[in-house]
């Protein structure tokens, strides 16, 4: 197969300037530790493609494929909202891009060696993170939520030290770019290169964003279409409890793909000032700042972009831009208000199976979301337990209620509930059938995770895979996976996650 696949290099045709060109560092003695079909079947590959010992050389950094031009590009980015200047891909290397049924895929390893922007870094990933990264990223995916890719895992028993000396693996991810604000950044502040901005932005909009090829304002609406993206995928992961963990500059990409993930965490008790990595001490990405840091992310792509909305103005650019020039880089970013403030109501109203929208809907929304933050009830199962709610005036609804501490408040939140459900007159089997299409009942917590890598660092990998064939269908009933439903264990408390998860 892999003699017959097509490769482009587009980004690597952009020259120099944006990327290093250098061979990955091979695993040694390499094996494989999962695959994803699914994700086989998006670069329209057969689902034994990874059954040759070429495949295991090509996927664990050793002899590329026919066609493969591995390469690092060169990115900034602000961390932690400071400035960080030069970054870069530290442990990545896009292989190219695929023809694949849909459209071109770029293929890229992620912890195959040193590159140029490893900094203090010694470019590889280890089985913790690698595993991690591999079910979130088909995880997300399935429950529809925009994010890159994870083809397969391998691993080798190469020493690499972080907190404690763990083992490396090479992750093999995939997305129709990976394309960051922070590409956009580094030509702006740190390389204060102009032409190489106006390149990347035009590849960009060329490549990915078609329909606005030709405008003359493009770019401003480039930045509007980016803002849309990201306020749509922060509502849908504000929706699922989802923290990304290190929402980075150079974390966010240009296509609005959930990307990079590290310190992720599912919530388990409903907190909004939950902080899911440790590394961040001041909560600046806790579940409830989300929105807000996206929009901060937001205002540094459009800062990035100023010289060439100046160039569309037919301003002066410089270090001071005119005010004309700011105000329309702020006023294209208005978008990010409305289609969050729409995506996030409109996600709520479908996890509480209102097929239409009255008023009152949102207070209806935020107090259910207030009486599960006072008493840390579980986000993910009190929705899904919310199909079984029924309308009917007086019903007890014990199994909902028991969700909650305060039962007086739940029971004046019910009341209003069953009566907005009654005045809508839509069949409870109809409503539930709807609502479970929308609130998962499996998601990627922590402790599931932690137990399939555990077993993995003895050299199980069973449980790697049975998880991720869970997560394929987390909307779905399935026999025998209770428990992977179930609350936390106590132990899941202890858990923690850093920037080096």
């Amino acid at each position: 197969m892999h003699d017959t696949l097509r490769w482009r290099h587009r980004f690597a045709e952009l020259g120099p300037r944006f990327s290093t060109e250098l061979p990955s560092d091979p695993l040694p003695d390499p094996h494989w530790v999962a695959v994803s079909p699914g994700c086989a079947a998006l670069l329209g590959w057969p689902a034994d493609w990874w059954h040759t010992p070429a495949a295991l050389a090509a996927f664990s950094g050793g002899q590329p494929w026919p066609g493969m031009r591995p390469l690092a590009s060169v990115y900034s980015g602000h961390q932690f909202g400071v400035w960080a200047g030069q970054l870069g891909d530290g442990r990545a290397l896009l292989l190219g891009e695929v023809e694949a049924p849909g459209g071109p895929l770029e293929v890229q390893l992620k912890g195959s060696g040193l590159t140029p922007y490893s900094r203090m870094g010694d470019g590889r990933a280890v089985l913790r993170s690698s595993i991690r990264e591999f079910l979130c990223s088909e995880a997300m995916h399935a429950l529809g939520i925009p994010t890159t890719r994870a083809l397969c895992i391998t691993a080798s028993a190469l020493p690499v030290r972080r907190e404690t000396v763990e083992t490396a693996a090479v992750v093999t991810r995939v997305a129709p770019s990976f394309l960051r604000f922070g590409h956009f950044e580094h030509f702006m502040h740190t390389a204060a290169d102009v032409d190489a901005l106006r390149t990347l932005a035009e590849t960009a909009i060329a490549q990915h964003f078609a329909a606005l090829s030709g405008r003359k304002d493009r770019i401003a609406a480039l930045l509007a279409e980016v803002a849309r993206r990201t306020a749509r995928l922060v509502a849908q992961w504000q929706c699922v409890g989802f923290c990304h963990g290190v929402m980075n500059t150079d974390n966010m990409s240009l296509l609005g793909l959930t990307i990079d993930y590290g310190p992720f965490g599912f919530m388990d008790g409903f907190d909004p000032g939950h902080i899911c990595n440790h590394t961040d001490q001041q909560g600046r990405y806790a579940y409830a700042r989300q929105p807000s840091v996206a929009y901060w992310n937001l205002h540094a792509l459009a800062h990035a972009l100023l010289p060439l909305l100046a160039e569309e103005l037919g301003a002066p650019a410089g270090d001071d831009m005119p005010p004309a020039v700011q105000e329309a880089a702020l006023a294209a970013l208005e978008p990010y208000k409305e289609a969050f403030a729409e995506a996030m109501l409109g996600g709520l109203r479908a996890k509480l199976g209102l097929a239409g929208a009255r008023d009152g809907d949102r207070e209806l929304c935020d107090d259910l979301l207030r009486l599960m933050a006072a008493g840390r009830t579980d986000f993910t199962i009190a929705f899904r337990r919310l199909a079984v709610f029924s309308s009917a005036a007086g019903a007890p609804n014990d199994a909902v209620r028991d969700l909650f501490v305060d039962r007086a408040a739940f029971d004046a939140w019910a009341a209003r509930y069953g009566e907005r459900l009654r005045a809508e007159g839509r069949d409870d089997a109809e409503r539930a059938a709807a609502m479970n299409r929308v609130n998962p009942k499996y998601v990627l917590r922590n402790h599931l995770a932690e137990t399939a890598i555990r077993r993995a660092r003895e050299g199980d990998f069973s449980e790697v895979r049975r998880l991720h064939a869970v997560l394929e269908r987390p909307y779905d009933e399935q026999p025998g996976h209770e428990a992977d439903a179930g609350f936390p264990p106590d132990w899941a408390s202890d858990l923690e996650v850093s920037c080096s998860s």
